[in-house]
């Protein structure tokens, strides 16, 4: 695959292509603020409907966007069925989403990642973050697996593709459009061949350790690239170490664990498809000899080690979002609590607990409070180490902080 050179992005503005025909939407009094600091969201209760019925927009319909005073703010494409009812793509009054806007963006995803990462497996764009809403790409080499959460972007697939064709001439791209997101916006879920030949699975390498990917049917868009940084951070943690990886997927942390001179890892994980594709990573890395793969539910699991007397010298915990909505925060709080506590039980004096969360809705205060709720329920004093965030190929939007989801707690539990 061909990366394009450094200088893809132009060095000079370029012309602003005028969208045709485009409707106006208008929001009421003071509700521009928000994206006048840099947002890019629009609430359906922030419109003015009798000035801009949103009934008459259909889903993905181009619109410009004015202050309740008529002067115009934004581009941004429209879905009357969803809570966030528009999705600025630019602040340029009348700019069309083009193939050239998309192409513009998407070049300086890439040019971000180029400057970061030396081997081409990587997030390529992570939606707001990269200015291009509800769109996710991951990056394995020569395949590209993306996902379109949001009606605007899905109007441009077709746009999307000719531009990640042109710029990265990938063997294949791979449309993973089943997600509870898509459901939201009224989308279809649908898994697709969009370009070229996708294999069942490929090879990527992270940190220097080589992993193989279900391309098709793995979760999300096959691997979580956000923790890799925190991933290799474990490996100065882990010399000498028994540790257990708890949500364990195809190997992440305990693979890094062992990169870092783990004498055993333990991986826990529901899913037989994921425990199995653990074991072959471990052989691909040639550390089969001390790798256990474990299928159950991780509680039950945690509860029975415990039982058994087992101890750990590192225990690391990523468990899916405990915390979907906003409203289901106090119960998913207590399910931090509860896992934490159970792995904070298995710890001998002195040992680590590296605790994760992907709930954008969980603070860092309130992730370290539950970790440190679970070492006193253990007798333990808690130490914090490190703090963690989700990699570089996840950039956050400055105005929007519900693309800052990621949070990693490397902490001690001390006698």
């Amino acid at each position: 695959m061909t990366d394009p050179t450094e200088n893809t992005e132009p060095s000079v503005e370029q012309p602003v292509t005028t969208a045709k025909s485009t409707k106006s939407l208008y929001l009421k009094k003071s509700e521009e603020r928000r994206l006048l600091a840099g947002h890019l969201w629009v609430y359906s209760n922030e419109v003015d409907t009798a000035k801009s019925p949103l009934k008459e927009c259909q889903s993905g319909d181009q619109v410009q966007v004015h202050s309740s005073r008529g002067k115009p703010i934004a581009m941004a494409c429209v879905n009357p069925q969803s809570l966030i009812c528009a999705r600025v793509y630019s602040f340029k009054p009348g700019e069309a989403l083009t193939e050239r806007l998309i192409e513009r963006r998407i070049a300086a995803a890439l040019a971000l990642r180029n400057a970061v990462y030396d081997q081409p497996c990587y997030r390529l764009v992570h939606g707001e973050g990269d200015w291009l809403p509800g769109v996710i790409i991951d990056r394995y080499g020569d395949y590209l697996v993306m996902q379109i959460n949001t009606a605007g972007m899905q109007a441009v697939e077709e746009m999307l593709v000719a531009v990640l064709v042109r710029l990265l001439k990938p063997s294949g791209i791979y449309l993973r459009n089943s997600s509870p997101f898509r459901a939201l916006e009224g989308l279809p879920q649908e898994d697709s061949l969009a370009f070229g030949e996708i294999p069942d699975t490929t090879t990527l390498v992270e940190n220097g350790l080589n992993y193989e990917i279900p391309l098709k049917t793995g979760q999300k868009t096959g691997w979580f690239y956000d923790h890799r940084d925190n991933r290799l951070a474990l490996q100065g943690f882990c010399k000498g170490k028994r540790v257990l990886d708890a949500y364990s997927y195809l190997g992440g942390w305990g693979m890094n664990a062992l990169a870092g001179g783990a004498d055993q890892v333990v991986a826990v994980d529901s899913s037989a498809a994921a425990v199995e594709g653990g074991q072959r990573n471990a052989a691909l890395n040639g550390f089969a000899d001390r790798w256990t793969g474990v299928k159950g539910d991780v509680a039950e699991v945690l509860k029975g080690l415990r039982d058994n007397g087992e101890q750990f010298d590192v225990v690391v915990l990523d468990p899916p979002a405990f915390i979907q909505r906003a409203k289901d925060k106090r119960r998913g709080i207590e399910k931090y609590r509860s896992v934490n506590s159970q792995a904070a039980g298995l710890l001998s004096r002195g040992g680590m607990l590296v605790s994760g969360s992907c709930s954008h809705h969980l603070t860092d205060a309130e992730l370290q409070r539950a970790v440190l709720h679970a070492g006193r329920s253990r007798g333990f004093g808690v130490q914090v180490v490190a703090r963690g965030h989700q990699g570089r190929d996840h950039p956050v939007h400055a105005a929007i902080p519900e693309t800052e989801y990621l949070k990693a707690v490397f902490t001690r539990m001390l006698g």
